[in-house]
């Protein structure tokens, strides 16, 4: 299945602009730290829409000779079992490494991108990019030797804009559910690969695919899965209708009004509930989190930009909105909410955001309705995050700011440490977790540091360059006694046990 070119007219002198334009793009770093501009009078990005592309793409499930490894130990989703990028096993882990760094179990070349992986029953799964065949393929491969179990592929073409595939599947015992650059939402079962369903979010819910491709990572809760399309179908198209009812009681309105972020059954692939998005956000580079607090639970989801945009709290029973505010919009909201304590919600940007690089939300409630309160609102010198979401531990905030520098802060806005010019981290800051209270962080160039995850100082362990490539951001994965990291071409898994 093959798409059609869509031939366009352009006056020469554009084209020659729009050549210079693009030799300056690719000659820039897309991650430096540059005020972006979303394109159209309204903020809104235009929607990259293949007219002849099909809404649903059928795809191919390929068998291999790989094993399920009979090791315990999981990372469902991205940022772990708990989101927060904290693992709880109990591994007895070096704290020193030879020269030659961690003993690596096992190396697997992936397509350009930054794509994570998710573990689950002797299993690792992620979402990858086949150049060749140009195709989107979601891998399941051997924990033990990372040996391919099946792979299922669909083809679609997609330029390379800064790597490709970047988000991390979440996995249960019966479904794995990935979202693809072009934001493809697919549905496996994930023991044997077989097709459950697809939605296309561009052709069926307006989505606006975010620049350099999709970063929403889905979930996967009691049985749902979790999206927010931050769609608004303004050329009339109709979108998916819900089984049950719409939350508002008005499914015309809601049709108009577009989806926010809806709950679709995995066995099935029918919408439960759907949130209308009257206010027009638009998707982000933003996963969805939940949290809990005075007894209800929602999600929690940082869309929109800096004309239209902010944070909202989504019932997780029938996505209604529970709250709502937009003392924080940003031009790219990349990092991840992080839930602090049972009734805060720290914030972070840092792409061109000099003034709001982190923001403490706290809510309350008055009269039955959660209010919101922005504590405190800092620039990115104070703290800020460009791409990784901060971790919270034990009543601190740690994560790599803009200037390279891993940072120990405290809930209240202070900072209380930080690793100094003379330790840092990346220009664009690899992932980092958190086990047995050692912080596992990885710069983009492939060094991967271990730090004591304590407030009372900076406090590095051991260091090891274990990958070669660049750019290596693809957040982390640790079950069992192992860890997978990635650079742009390259995946391994690095023991990390005591040996």
């Amino acid at each position: 299945m093959r798409e059609s070119a869509v031939g366009k007219i352009i006056p020469v002198g554009l084209a020659v602009v729009g050549v210079i334009l693009l030799c300056v793009w690719l000659g820039a770093d897309a991650g430096s730290e540059l005020t972006y501009r979303l394109g159209g009078t309204d903020g809104r990005p235009a929607k990259t829409v293949d007219a002849n592309e099909p809404i649903k793409i059928a795809g191919e499930l390929t068998a291999f000779d790989g094993v399920p490894a009979d090791l315990p130990g999981e990372w469902p989703r991205f940022r772990g079992a708990n989101f927060d990028a904290i693992s709880t096993q109990e591994i007895s882990l070096a704290k020193t490494w030879p020269a030659e760094g961690p003993k690596v179990l096992w190396s697997i070349d992936v397509g350009d991108g930054y794509a994570g992986a998710a573990i689950l029953a002797g299993r690792v799964y992620m979402l990858d990019y086949d150049h060749e065949a140009q195709a989107d393929v979601v891998r399941c491969l051997s924990l033990r030797d990372g040996r391919d179990i099946w792979r299922y592929s669909y083809p679609i073409k997609i330029k390379r804009d800064h790597g490709m595939s970047r988000t991390v599947p979440a996995v249960t015992e019966k479904f794995v559910v990935t979202m693809g650059p072009k934001c493809h939402v697919t549905c496996l079962d994930s023991m044997t690969g077989e097709f459950r369903w697809m939605f296309n979010l561009v052709r069926e819910f307006g989505t606006a695919v975010p620049k350099w491709y999709t970063s929403q990572c889905p979930l996967i809760e009691d049985g749902k899965t979790i999206i927010a399309p931050a769609g608004k179908p303004d050329d009339g198209r109709e979108i998916a209708a819900p089984v049950g009812d719409v939350n508002d009681g008005d499914e015309t309105t809601a049709a108009a009004d577009g989806v926010l972020m809806m709950a679709v059954d995995c066995e099935t692939g029918e919408i439960v509930w759907r949130t209308p998005n009257p206010d027009q956000w638009i998707m982000t580079h933003s996963s969805i989190v939940p949290m809990e607090f005075n007894g209800r639970r929602f999600y929690v989801y940082s869309g929109g930009n800096h004309i239209r945009g902010g944070v909202v709290g989504i019932s997780t029973q029938d996505g209604s909105v529970l709250w709502k505010t937009d003392e924080w919009k940003v031009n790219f909201s990349v990092p991840t909410p992080v839930v602090v304590g049972e009734d805060r919600i720290f914030l972070t940007a840092g792409y061109g955001q000099q003034e709001r690089g982190c923001a403490m939300l706290r809510l309350a409630e008055t009269d039955g309705n959660i209010t919101t309160e922005l504590e405190y609102l800092h620039p990115i010198e104070v703290f800020g995050s460009i791409q990784q979401s901060p971790i919270y531990y034990e009543g601190y905030i740690y994560g790599v700011r803009p200037d390279r520098q891993l940072v120990c802060f405290s809930p209240e806005g202070n900072v209380v440490w930080t690793s100094t010019s003379a330790n840092k981290f990346g220009k664009n800051s690899g992932p980092y977790a958190i086990l047995n209270g050692i912080i596992y962080a990885m710069d983009d160039t492939g060094t991967l540091t271990l730090v004591q995850a304590s407030p009372t100082e900076f406090l590095p362990l051991a260091q090891a360059k274990v990958l070669d490539g660049r750019e290596s951001w693809g957040p982390m994965a640790i079950a069992s006694n192992r860890m997978i990291v990635r650079d742009t071409l390259k995946m391994i898994c690095l023991d990390i046990s005591e040996q």
